[in-house]
């Protein structure tokens, strides 16, 4: 193998392996990078086997055809440390060069038939959509999945799609966050899936233009995605999503409508004095107004106040404040509304036209 390529995409595709490929795997052989070279050009393909990347070089010079398996991160940061613009790869004698004017490092190559097999993107049953509607849908609901041990199904962001709307859901059992978008499909067409948020965070990684179009393909165990560059494969989740229409709201007593960013700048105000073993603030409301309150046995206490518009008795709710916060930061417009029933039901917070947040209730001392 040998190509000439531009040093500072192969840094790109070299970066895009590394958040896929790990630093130390009881696998030795996911450690490395698969470089192939031929007619096409010139792609590297990386995994952890939950995860994997195809990564297409833009801009190569293929002198002879070839593969490579080399050491990924120690390519990728000898790749961004030259100062070169054109790089040469080479496979010579059991190793690769990596060459750029004066610079050079030679890299032990190991066995290609040592790597595992990585998918290729078919374009049957494929649903396209704009790159930059499907990060933001990813955005606004992955930070709401588990991430500590017990249900399975919680570490994924269920993935849906039926009667032409894509439909993204995350909970840890405490909140939940749900996103939609309407998208161009088949009549009839229905696919669900639970996707691993990381591997659904990788893959908005390597868009580079959020204009551009992005597919996205349903296997029986993984989802495959693919862009411009890059073509990546999440194995899918194997159990069964909670059913989480049944925490959201159908009917409510008390909504409460407020500046988003007025809500969210008194919230972490009074979130100061909360400690970990009580991490509560409380929404006292009426007509007009929202008073929060927190504290704390170590700290004290402290209030503020929001104005709102309110409809209902008044009345109270707490939350925990880290939770409602999150949702907050990824609020779409400059207003964000509350609906609940009772003090101890679910807080529907809408957060965009689309986009719907539920945090469960903490129960407080009065």
């Amino acid at each position: 193998m040998k190509v000439i390529c531009d040093r500072e995409k192969l840094y790109e595709g070299l970066a895009a392996a590394s958040h896929v490929i790990p630093t130390k795997s009881a696998k030795p052989i996911l450690e490395n990078v698969y470089f192939v070279a031929n007619d096409d050009g010139l792609e590297l393909a990386g995994t952890d086997l939950e995860v994997s990347l195809r990564y297409k070089i833009q801009g190569v010079e293929v002198i002879d055809a070839g593969v490579a398996v080399v050491p990924a991160r120690v390519a990728a940061d000898f790749v961004r440390d030259l100062n070169g613009e054109k790089v040469t790869l080479e496979t010579k004698d059991g190793n690769c060069i990596i060459e750029s004017g004066k610079s050079r490092c030679e890299l032990v190559t190991v066995d290609p038939e040592e790597f595992p097999v990585i998918s290729r993107f078919t374009d049957e049953k494929t649903y396209t959509l704009r790159a930059g509607v499907f990060t933001k849908l990813v955005s606004q609901t992955g930070f709401a999945a588990a991430r500590e041990p017990g249900r399975y199904a919680m570490h994924g962001v269920l993935t849906e799609i039926e009667d032409g709307v894509l439909k993204l859901v995350a909970t840890d059992g405490r909140r939940l966050a749900m996103s939609t978008i309407p998208i161009e499909t088949d009549e009839g067409a229905k696919s669900t899936a639970i996707v691993p948020t990381k591997g659904l965070q990788h893959f908005c990684r390597v868009i580079s233009d959020e204009l551009d179009p992005i597919q996205l393909h349903f296997g029986e165990t993984q989802l495959g995605m693919k862009t411009r560059e890059a073509e990546i494969f999440v194995r899918l989740i194997d159990g069964e999503f909670p059913r989480y229409a049944a925490v959201i709201p159908t009917t409510t007593k008390h909504y409460l409508e407020a500046s988003a960013d007025d809500l969210a700048k008194n919230l972490r105000l009074v979130a100061n004095v909360t400690g970990d073993e009580a991490r509560a603030v409380k929404f006292r409301m009426g007509p007009k107004k929202l008073e929060l309150f927190g504290q704390s046995a170590g700290r004290g206490e402290a209030t503020s106040q929001v104005d709102v518009e309110f409809k209902g008795e008044e009345t109270e709710i707490a939350f925990n404040p880290d939770y409602v916060l999150d949702g907050l930061k990824k609020c779409e417009g400059q207003l964000v509304k509350l609906e609940f029933d009772e003090r101890t039901s679910p807080g529907k917070f809408t957060l965009g036209e689309n986009y719907m947040y539920i945090v469960m209730p903490i129960t407080v001392d009065a």
